[in-house]
């Protein structure tokens, strides 16, 4: 197939990145009885081998030895602490990962035909919503055609714009004005298939309904439009424009993967018709439906700040919340000083702005794909009698292949491995909202909503905005409600991995915030479920709570290893052991994602440099858990061109290096051979990831830039000079925000000395001379 290919591409590929852009498979490969046997048997060697360790040389040593010095019984209980922590998050991953595995053996996929027949007899209206703000252009187009051509029968899809509604630079405005008309080209190029199929769909049912029988011509028939379906989505394939590795997947597998399986069905169905045969009336139905539904998204654009009345608070969360509040109902638009604002309005009144509700939504980012029945097979999933009580269901999101940097390949790498473990984690009923996709219940929503009031504006909230990771959070509050997630073990969602060391800070500093602060609502879930005669497992309450917190201790607890000259006594081959099935278990799920065994090497480079990042992020939250002020949240930029790093976050890394080679150097002179291997390990792998990843040159960039920074500021424009009064002219009267607002303190400003009458008088003999002036 061929495609527009753009002039120059966004990046230049690196040696050492990734060259494939094929997909790992939609359904999971069916692991081997062997394969769970081993996971097995390392989840027993990790729990021995931390068992030997205490045992054999912890209480060895106190048994041998006492306690000898405070110093070294010291050191003894913080080394046990750290290698306990760290011991238990590596359990914890194999733990989630042999879930996983059993979830991959037991999945059989629902049939196509299943999947029709059941949304013929019944489907729910949803709204699919993605906020979005600065995104390019570009990436928010390709994220809603891949919502739009959904193969789902009552599909709305809305645009969440963000960004600052009236901006004053010309390439900011002329972006914002291509976002806004996304929406409405989508529903324009909609509109010719949508018109082709829906047109004849109710003659053709009715045929069908009345003769029961399907003609050879009407098979064949039906086989055209297939083909017209799909001929229409590869030439939109070919005239799309190419210039990356997310370019080609929206090609190949939204746009030519909807095609293919359309012109697929189409074969199908002339090879019917070529043995004189043909599908059920039924079926025949459902097949029609299938291209009426494909194309017959309805498509809008909501910006809740040109509205006063909705919340303007600076989070993907708000944005969310300000639009599913009004879903439902029907407002009038009343113009203030500060902006439009929504006044409900009854049923029998005329209404300016109706948003129409919705029995589930899908949350979606603004840099995300989807495939094409990600719909259909999780809203089927929430309407078995057994899932009654899902809230949330969602495919954790998989990497765009062909990744052009190393570091974006070791960040999709992670990624992918993040889809295995949060599979597994719903095996134990441990699932968590990731944000960047997800089929919400919209019932679910409405049991955990908080509502205030804010300057007189009714504020709802159903995702929480406390923390910037308001999916975790907002998972603890349907578990507290009642409800349950569960993530579908298939490949349906892909999205952006930070392409350079600058926007990976972003996102991972982001990440380890605010795991702390939702601690103590997973106890009060805890106490509310056992209260309820539904508790938490032991499994349940390990995995949620490494999930949450183990950032913090892992960073710190690997801080302390690097840092702290720990007694050689207290160094045991046995602790390498309880690691290694960790290792071993992670090398074999790079391998089953399409990486390499000895990505394990790169990756652990990759978590060192990234150490005072993460450190910095849980930082942040003991700060907002003391002074009570809410983390900024910073959304991952996604721009063509290199973020720059921040200065502390450049000189950590190659601080790390000289600080373990500080320590090699001193533990060989000590002959303490334990810690100078682990020195000069870390030091080896910390290198090659400065260079892998973040580069030296870059470096010296970022460095020179952050101690330059200060020096500049910013030109402001320059005002126009105005020729001098003859008199002070009084100051505008906004009249509509007085009319509105009242006075902002509450109290008439009188100058000093001054009284009323005397203020009157002034006011009234300025009046006048300008009065004068101006008079004929």
């Amino acid at each position: 197939m061929s495609m527009k290919t753009a002039a120059s591409p966004a990046r230049k590929r690196q040696i050492g990145a990734e060259r494939t852009t094929q997909p790992l498979p939609t359904v999971h490969e069916r692991p081997s009885d062997s394969k769970i046997t081993w996971g097995r048997l390392a989840i027993i060697a990790t729990v021995v081998s931390w068992l030997g360790y205490l045992i054999y040389t912890v209480m060895r040593e106190f048994l041998n030895n006492g306690t000898e010095s405070f110093r070294f019984t010291t050191e003894a209980i913080s080394y046990l602490i750290v290698v306990t922590f760290l011991t238990f998050s590596a359990l914890m991953y194999l733990v989630a990962r042999q879930g996983a595995l059993q979830r991959f053996r037991d999945h059989v996929r629902v049939p196509r035909a299943e999947l029709d027949s059941h949304f013929a007899r019944r489907h729910g209206p949803m709204t699919v919503l993605v906020p979005s703000y600065s995104e390019e252009p570009g990436v928010v187009r390709a994220t809603l055609w891949s919502a739009a051509l959904q193969e789902y029968p009552a599909l709305r899809v809305v645009l969440l714009l963000d960004d600052p509604p009236h901006p004053t630079d010309p390439a900011t405005a002329g972006r914002l004005a291509e976002s806004r008309a996304i929406a409405q080209g989508i529903a324009e190029a909609l509109a010719e298939p949508h018109a082709r199929f829906s047109a004849d769909f109710p003659d053709h049912e009715l045929e069908l309904a009345e003769n029961g029988t399907v003609s050879e011509n009407a098979v064949r028939e039906l086989a055209r439009d297939y083909l017209w379906a799909s001929a229409w989505l590869r030439r939109m394939a070919d005239e799309e424009e190419v210039s990356d590795h997310v370019d080609i997947f929206f090609v190949e597998q939204v746009l030519a993967g909807l095609a293919g399986e359309l012109a697929l069905t189409a074969d199908a169905l002339t090879a019917a018709a070529d043995e004189h045969a043909a599908p059920i009336p039924q079926r025949m139905l459902e097949l029609k439906r299938r291209l009426v539904w494909t194309f017959s998204a309805e498509l809008d654009t909501f910006e809740r700040k040109l509205y006063a009345s909705l919340s303007h608070d600076a989070n993907k969360a708000m944005n969310l919340n300000a639009y599913i509040g009004l879903m439902g109902g029907r407002f009038r638009r009343d113009d203030g000083p500060d902006g439009a604002i929504l006044r409900p309005v009854a049923a029998t009144e005329d209404a300016d702005v109706v948003v129409p509700d919705a029995d589930y939504l899908l949350t979606l980012d603004a840099d995300s794909l989807l495939l094409r029945d990600y719909c259909l097979r999780l809203v089927y999933f929430l309407e078995q009698p057994d899932n009654a009580r899902v809230a949330v269901t969602q495919t954790p999101y998989s990497s765009f292949r062909g990744a052009p940097t190393r570091i974006e390949r070791l960040a999709g790498a992670t990624t992918d491995i993040q889809h295995i473990l949060h599979q597994g984690m719903s095996y134990y009923g441990a699932t968590f909202w990731v944000g960047a996709n997800a089929v919400i219940r919209k019932r679910a929503l409405e049991d955990i909503v908080e509502v205030e009031n804010v300057g007189g504006f009714e504020v709802r909230r159903y995702v929480q905005d406390r923390t910037v990771i308001e999916d975790t959070e907002s998972s603890i509050d349907l578990g507290t409600h009642g409800w349950t997630l569960m993530n579908y073990p298939e490949r349906l969602s892909y999205s952006a991995t930070p392409p350079d060391f600058g926007s990976l800070i972003v996102q991972r500093r982001r990440w380890a915030n605010g795991g702390l602060l939702i601690l103590p609502k997973l106890w009060r879930q805890l106490r509310e479920r056992k209260r309820n005669g539904h508790p938490i497992s032991m499994l349940e309450l390990f995995l949620r709570a490494n999930y949450m917190a183990s950032i913090a201790w892992a960073s710190f607890g690997l801080m302390f290893l690097l840092v702290y000259p720990y007694d050689s006594r207290l160094l045991s081959p046995v602790v390498v052991l309880a690691a290694l099935p960790y290792f071993l278990a992670m090398g074999s799920d790079l391998r089953y994602c399409g990486y390499r065994f000895s990505d394990i090497f790169r990756i652990y480079g990759f978590n060192l440099v990234l150490l005072p990042v993460n450190v910095a992020g849980v930082l942040k939250s003991l700060e907002q858990a003391v002074t009570g002020r809410k983390i900024p949240f910073a959304r991952t930029p996604k721009v063509r061109n290199r973020t720059a790093a921040p200065l502390l976050f450049v000189v950590a890394p190659y601080l790390i290096v000289a600080f373990s080679a500080l320590t090699l150097w001193r533990d060989v002179l000590a002959q303490n051979w334990g810690n100078a291997a682990f020195a000069a390990f870390n030091g080896l792998l910390a290198t090659t990831a400065i260079l892998a990843n973040i580069g030296i040159w870059s470096s010296i960039v970022d460095v020179w830039l952050g101690l330059t920074k200060w020096l500049y500021v910013e030109r402001q424009p320059r005002r126009a000079r105005s020729a001098p009064a003859l008199i002070h002219p009084i100051p505008v009267l906004d009249w509509r925000a007085v009319i509105y607002h009242g006075h902002a303190s509450g109290d008439i400003p009188v100058p000093v000395g001054r009284s009323n009458v005397a203020l009157a008088r002034q006011v009234g003999e300025t009046a006048l001379q300008n009065a004068n002036c101006v008079a004929p």
